[in-house]
């Protein structure tokens, strides 16, 4: 792929969304830690300086690509949460239901999950204030999305429903690095079973940690 100077600002969107487009297919290869703006690059056709252009740095390519992976899970998780969750169920059953549906549905979102997990230490430096608002604005109408999802199917929950949002994302985040581990704490694991405790597999984890936060937000009766 290759570009030539963008003169107006639907080229420049067509510019913008390539780089998007090519930083998400790096990162069904690569890890968040992985990619790089010299490979970003010279895949997308455009020099490093053209690049720059577009978006301020590598870490601002990534915040506006985990805002745009994140509107798109959340119109997918609208049609599982409706098929998963029964609501003729009890609170705690629908609770049950719906950390089924969270658990599987992130785990099924791995880019996702990793640029969740390096969003607060990595992401949200190496940008400007601007980027950085940009982004929490985009944050805030997403969180917005998945807490009247979440209030949709369990409204027992109220208004800490963007709280529980939250703090699944960012769950989600923290446990994907330990989903993965690298041959060498495979082996660990293989030679001593015991130490396999560390070994986290992200759905099973994931369904504990959100089971655990609705249940408690739940009122008693």
């Amino acid at each position: 792929m290759t570009f030539q100077r963008a003169r107006s600002e639907e080229q420049r969107e067509i510019r913008r969304r390539a780089i998007l487009e090519t930083t998400s297919a790096m990162l069904d290869e690569m890890p968040v830690a992985e990619v790089t703006l010299n490979e970003l690059s010279r895949r997308v056709g455009l020099a490093k300086t053209a690049v720059l252009r577009y978006f301020e740095s590598r870490e601002a390519v990534l915040l506006d690509l985990m805002d745009d992976r994140t509107a798109t899970w959340l119109a997918e998780l609208e049609q599982e949460l409706a098929d998963g969750v029964d609501s003729s169920r009890s609170a705690p059953e629908r609770a049950e239901q719906m950390a089924d549906v969270l658990s599987r549905s992130l785990a099924a979102q791995p880019v996702l999950c990793d640029l969740y997990g390096a969003q607060g230490g990595v992401l949200e430096h190496n940008v400007s204030v601007e980027a950085v608002r940009r982004h929490k604005r985009a944050s805030l109408g997403n969180l917005a999305v998945m807490a009247a999802l979440v209030r949709r199917h369990l409204p027992e929950v109220g208004d800490p429903a963007e709280l529980f949002c939250l703090h699944a994302l960012l769950i989600a985040g923290a446990l994907s690095a330990y989903d993965s581990p690298p041959p060498s704490l495979l082996a660990v694991y293989e030679s001593e079973p015991a130490l396999a405790v560390h070994h986290v597999d992200l759905r099973t984890a994931l369904r504990v940690a959100i089971i655990t936060s609705l249940v408690g937000m739940l009122p008693r009766s």
